[in-house]
């Protein structure tokens, strides 16, 4: 009696375990399937692309930094040079015009 409750329980496992493969195997035909692994592949690679941007952006904060040290130092030694921003020029003060004389 135990080895027909074995049997049967591995029965069972097989029956589950064929079914389980069938739905796969028909997911995996699903053209809705084929369009979602698609678009994973394509983000995987969109994301590859991304990463080797970041990495390009950190070499160019590092020369910009290098940059902004070399503009500091040279500002710094222009013998004290300072710009000076231009004023707006005044607008003329409008004029009094003479009144006429109404009576001569």
């Amino acid at each position: 009696m135990p080895e027909r409750k074995k049997d049967l329980k591995q029965d069972l496992i097989n029956l589950l375990s064929d079914r389980g493969e069938d739905v796969m195997g028909r997911i995996a035909e699903l053209p809705a399937t084929q369009r979602v692994l698609e678009g994973a592949k394509d983000l995987r690679e969109r994301v590859d692309e991304l990463q080797k941007k970041v990495r390009g952006i950190e070499d160019l904060e590092k020369r910009v930094a290098a940059l902004e040290r070399r503009v500091a130092k040279l500002t710094g030694q222009g013998g004290g040079r300072k710009t000076t921003t231009t004023r707006p020029k005044a607008k003329p003060k409008p004029t009094a015009k003479p009144k006429a004389d109404a009576g001569s």
